[in-house]
């Protein structure tokens, strides 16, 4: 993981260089470049790593896809917001689905639910920097930018895992090894979370988790070819739930954030008509709003009788 996003962070940096964007920051937009690098670009990708030897990647993809409905909760918990009743209902028909998936896994090995937790806790974690990635978007930070510092100082707490961890600092030299770790460099880091984070900050997280909503499926087939994964009822029946909750999820954030029909604003049209004694005068004519000063949208030089008059068009 380290030698993958020393390679993106790199790249992140020649982007935003290239294309002029900001790099340098005060000391409080590093302390959240730090916590997007913490959540999203080492401790989500460790656990999960560390996860990988006791499930099925399909199995891992299913826990993950559930970020859709944790970015939600978490935002009404970041907000002190009470959950719609739907959103509770939807992450209690995920939940039930996890469960039903993992059973036969619980059974077959003890190391199966420490590797469910470690997946939860990186589900969390991927939560969190999406909220950190949104609150920079919103101080006008460049996803790039943003990426390039959070990538730096993934690497720095990467390097402390490793150190902790007692892991070796190797590089394998041969060129499937290369290649693969120039793909995931390049276009699963660079492209993909400049593309995602940016989504996030358009359209939220809530509703940037329709990308994850159909993962599992995907995943448990390519698992079912590759990793020999061996369907069931129970799967079947949680996989069924899992993607239930998150369409319902979701479509309760999009019922909860449409837009109200807007009132029509009344506006007056204002035609001012004002001579000299010779004459000679001008007209003008304005538009006016409610609580917004009127605004000349025309103005003619006339010449009529000495009068001075105004006429209010609705």
């Amino acid at each position: 993981i380290l030698w993958r996003f020393m390679i993106a962070a790199a790249l992140c940096f020649l982007i935003a260089r290239f294309r002029g964007l900001k790099l340098r920051f005060p000391f409080y937009l590093h302390l959240q470049f730090a916590a997007l690098g913490l959540f999203i670009f080492s401790t989500n990708f460790t656990l999960f790593y560390y996860a990988s030897p006791h499930l099925a990647s399909g199995l891992m993809a299913v826990v993950f896809s559930t970020a859709s409905m944790m970015n939600i909760l978490m935002v009404a918990g970041l907000t002190r917001t009470m959950p719609h009743p739907r959103e509770l209902f939807a992450s209690a028909i995920g939940l039930g689905g996890i469960i039903l998936i993992f059973l036969p896994e619980f059974r077959l090995s003890l190391a199966a639910l420490p590797a469910l937790l470690l997946c939860i806790v990186g589900t969390l974690c991927f939560c969190a920097g999406n909220q950190v990635s949104a609150a920079l978007q919103r101080q006008n930070v460049a996803v790039i930018s943003a990426n390039s510092w959070g990538m730096i100082y993934g690497c720095l707490v990467l390097a402390f895992f490793a150190l902790v961890l007692g892991n070796p600092f190797v590089i394998d030299y041969r060129l499937p090894y290369l290649s693969g770790l120039i793909w995931l460099a390049v276009f699963s880091s660079v492209l993909t979370f400049a593309c995602y984070l940016t989504l996030v900050g358009r359209i939220g997280a809530g509703k940037a988790g329709y990308a994850t909503v159909i993962f599992p499926v995907f995943a448990l087939l390519i698992s079912t070819v590759f990793e020999k994964y061996q369907w069931g009822v129970l799967p079947f029946a949680g996989i069924c739930l899992v993607v239930a909750g998150n369409l319902l999820m979701l479509r309760t954030v999009r019922m909860r954030v449409s837009p109200a029909p807007m009132k029509p604003v009344q506006t007056q049209v204002l035609i001012s008509v004002h001579l000299a004694d010779s004459g000679r005068g001008q007209i003008l004519i304005y538009r006016c709003r409610p609580n917004v000063p009127c605004r000349k949208i025309w103005s003619s030089a006339c010449l009529l009788g000495n009068r001075m008059f105004s006429i209010v068009v609705r």
